[in-house]
């Protein structure tokens, strides 16, 4: 399986060389500010003490403080937080938030751990990386198997170890502690909303089209209920278990419902299930993939069979996969703008924590679409004048560029 951190830096290689940067500045790009690794030290319910290893990877933060989710996950890597903090940069920049980039993770397998032990090792990671942190400084968020819960706790620890009230320091909160309720369906209803501005801009109607999702997590399941009142026609879905696919359009409420009970899609009796593999090269106008990283590489790149695809996880396609969806003229809509919605919606609920100001979520969600809308418009102007570039590409020019004439301004 491809590096994911190679991938990065090949990223911004391609982009430095497109917007001839010197190689000093290149460098610069290519390594994180700081990147913190630490034990996190638990008692586990039955006495025995165990430790796992921690990340926070602080990328950049020419435009303002890092940002970016914790993952909890049995494969996490260095290399991957390196990655995701990479992607989180130019994320933030590419859509205009005053944010630089980060990402946090533990090696662990949450499944295996109680509610009593999460909670302890969601409060020691937050009191290892409390001195590096803030909301001026570093502000975490939920990502792959930490939410709202964990986020509590891990507030409790850091104001607690700093002696401090600061609410905005970790985003993705319960609404009792100044989360905000949008920020649930905020990175799947961005995908929606960068879906609906592809098919606009390539002439095909939003009604009627067919979709398929790969990982039917949070993200997957509100891209497809967005999708849905859109009024495109979902065909396919797959969990880690096993995909369901119907021409006809599969019941979304009802997957949901299921999904969210604690059930595996290969139970679901309804629907014909087929393979993860096959899911992906299913015909469609949209794919969205939604699982982890490299799902898309060499060998299945040429057998998909979608007009569109939209990244809903981060770096679910490797490099040598775009090139040849590119040639294949299957128009790819990277990460750092489809799955944007999330850091958007982090971003309005660090915003509201800081002024005391309480949005509705039709204010909230009409906010977020202006901000989705006009960075796929930005993207999708200068991807059309250039031609011989993908949309990842000229994402990364436009990105990078904002960050890179910031470091120039602050003397970096």
């Amino acid at each position: 399986m491809a590096n994911p951190f190679t991938q990065a830096k090949k990223q911004i290689m391609n982009a430095s060389k497109k917007l001839k940067l010197n190689s000093e500045t290149t460098s610069k790009l290519m390594i994180p500010d700081k990147f913190h690794t630490f034990w996190v030290r638990i008692k586990l319910d039955n006495g025995r003490r165990v430790k796992f290893r921690g990340f926070r990877s602080q990328y950049n933060n020419a435009l303002g403080p890092y940002k970016g989710g914790i993952r909890f996950h049995p494969e996490e890597t260095a290399d991957t937080v390196l990655a995701l903090s990479a992607w989180m940069t130019w994320k933030c920049s590419l859509v205009g938030l005053p944010y630089g980039g980060g990402k946090g993770g533990i090696i662990c397998n949450p499944k295996e751990l109680s509610n009593s032990e999460l909670e302890r090792l969601s409060k020691q990671y937050a009191k290892k990386i409390a001195k590096h942190i803030g909301e001026n400084v570093d502000i975490p968020a939920p990502d792959v198997y930490t939410n709202s819960q964990t986020m509590s706790w891990m507030l409790e620890a850091y104001e607690s170890k700093m002696n401090i009230s600061s609410p905005g320091t970790f985003t993705g909160k319960p609404i009792e502690l100044g989360g905000h309720l949008g920020r649930i369906e905020s990175t799947g209803l961005g995908v929606a909303i960068s879906i609906r501005e592809a098919l606009k801009n390539l002439k095909i109607k939003i009604k009627g089209s067919k979709v398929i999702i790969q990982g039917f997590g949070n993200v997957g399941q509100n891209t497809a209920k967005h999708l849905e009142k859109m009024g495109s026609k979902i065909i396919g879905i797959s969990d880690s278990s096993t995909g369901i696919y119907d021409e006809k359009g599969l019941d979304i409420k009802k997957l949901i419902e299921y999904k969210n009970s604690g059930k595996r899609l290969i139970d679901y009796k309804n629907y014909k299930k087929i393979s993860n593999e096959e899911i992906l090269v299913k015909k469609c106008d949209v794919l969205v993939p939604c699982a982890l990283e490299n799902s898309i590489d060499n060998h299945n790149a040429p057998k998909i069979n979608a007009k569109v695809i939209a990244e809903g996880a981060n770096g679910p396609i490797t490099t040598e996969a775009d090139k040849i969806l590119f040639k294949r003229s299957i128009i790819v809509i990277p990460d750092i703008l489809a799955n944007s919605g999330g850091v958007i919606g982090s971003y309005f609920e660090w915003l509201m924590n800081r002024t005391g100001e309480n949005w509705d979520v039709k204010t909230y969600n009409k906010k977020l679409d202006m901000m989705i809308t006009n960075a796929f418009k930005k993207v999708f102007e200068k991807y059309k004048k250039i031609k011989t570039e993908n949309m990842r590409n000229v994402s990364y020019m436009i990105a990078i560029e904002r960050v890179v004439n910031a470091m120039k301004l602050r003397g970096r």
